[in-house]
């Protein structure tokens, strides 16, 4: 078993729509999540701890899944409190 040191960065290139870029770039600025966006290339992504990565994931599911999907898994979200 190999362990990673927790003090390396974890850089990920995210492929997702040149329109929803921009606005998952802006949210990931606002988050504090290192990030980068040129025009023509794919949004690039530091993540430093597992909070980051979570955030990320719910950031891109912001913007991609669906309003029944949002609103279904805020519901199981709720019934789970």
């Amino acid at each position: 078993m190999q362990f990673v040191d927790p003090n390396d960065q974890l850089s990920a290139v995210l492929q997702v729509d040149r329109i929803d870029s921009w606005g998952i770039y802006e949210r990931l600025q606002q988050l504090s999540i290192p990030c980068k966006l040129t025009s023509g290339q794919p949004l690039q992504v530091q993540v430093n701890t597992a909070a980051a990565a979570v955030q990320v994931w719910s950031v891109i599911q912001q913007f991609k899944a669906s309003r029944q999907a949002s609103a279904e898994r805020l519901e199981r979200c709720w019934k789970q409190c």
